[in-house]
């Protein structure tokens, strides 16, 4: 087990399980960089959080939707490349936030996915950010994350 793995089993998290995403490569190397597509809040292939934030889903479960989102995220890498000690650090995550009209705080929904890959791996896991509001994204998902991070 990774130092990585045995730091996600201490914080009691869990991997979610992978479905095959289809045509496209969830996760593509070009050298030590990954691009990671977009990734939402799905446990075993299901959305478990549907809805516009701040109308259907609430901050606070759109904040743990985006954590669930850098468990996933972290699921791919280590099916791309086996280790997740093997990843040096993250750099830019682009979070889109399915938000209701009068909803402003995607920053704050994107800070569960920030605040995760902090405790996951310290400095490592700070990164560049952005949070954008959207009106619709797909399966009516929360929230939808894509990550460039580099590996060793």
């Amino acid at each position: 087990m990774s130092k990585i793995e045995k730091r996600l089993e201490e914080l009691g998290l869990i991997l979610p399980k992978l479905d095959d995403i289809g045509k496209i490569e969830p996760v593509k190397q070009v050298g030590n960089i990954l691009f990671v597509s977009g990734h939402g809040p799905e446990m075993d292939g299901k959305a478990v959080i549907i809805g516009h934030v701040g109308k259907e889903v609430s901050l606070e479960q759109a904040y743990d939707a985006a954590k669930l989102c850098a468990l996933n995220c972290l699921a791919l890498v280590k099916r791309k490349i086996g280790d997740l000690d093997k990843i040096d650090e993250f750099i830019k995550i682009l979070g889109f936030v399915n938000s209701a009209p009068d909803f402003f705080e995607q920053p704050k929904v994107m800070n569960g996915y920030t605040d995760l890959l902090i405790q996951v791996f310290g400095e490592r896991g700070r990164h560049a950010r952005s949070a954008i509001g959207t009106s619709n994204l797909p399966s009516n998902q929360p929230v939808e994350v894509e990550v460039i991070l580099t590996v060793k």
